[in-house]
């Protein structure tokens, strides 16, 4: 698979549902990523988990999107987890200041880097 190039596969579990995001996500893929996430982040009784081990580019479109996740999974008050953030994403994350709001545990945010 080229580096670059956007996939996304779902892993649904008993009590939760795993996104692994491979490639770039930006604004060429924003679309395709929404349509696939969307119908998952409606399904409250679960936690939504993304893990990013293999995201290679993120741009404002991306992380707006991850913003947008978080708000819906708030007012549901459903849990919400980004994973495996690789070191050049977090710093972005660091940079533009929403690793505060991904890294807050409480009932709707687990964490946000790190391992699980």
């Amino acid at each position: 698979m080229d580096r670059k190039r956007f996939h996304l596969v779902h892993d649904e579990q008993p009590d939760r549902h795993v996104i692994y995001i491979k490639g770039e996500l930006d604004l060429a893929a924003a679309e395709q990523f929404r349509r696939a996430v969307e119908p998952l982040a409606d399904d409250a009784a679960k936690l939504l988990v993304i893990r990013l081990e293999e995201l290679t580019y993120i741009d404002s479109t991306g992380i707006g999107m991850f913003v947008a996740l978080l708000k819906t999974r708030k007012k549901q008050g459903a849990p919400f987890a980004i994973e495996n953030v690789p070191p050049k994403v977090q710093r972005l994350f660091d940079l533009t200041g929403v690793s505060y709001f991904f890294s807050e545990t409480n009932a709707t945010t687990e964490r946000i880097g790190g391992q699980s």
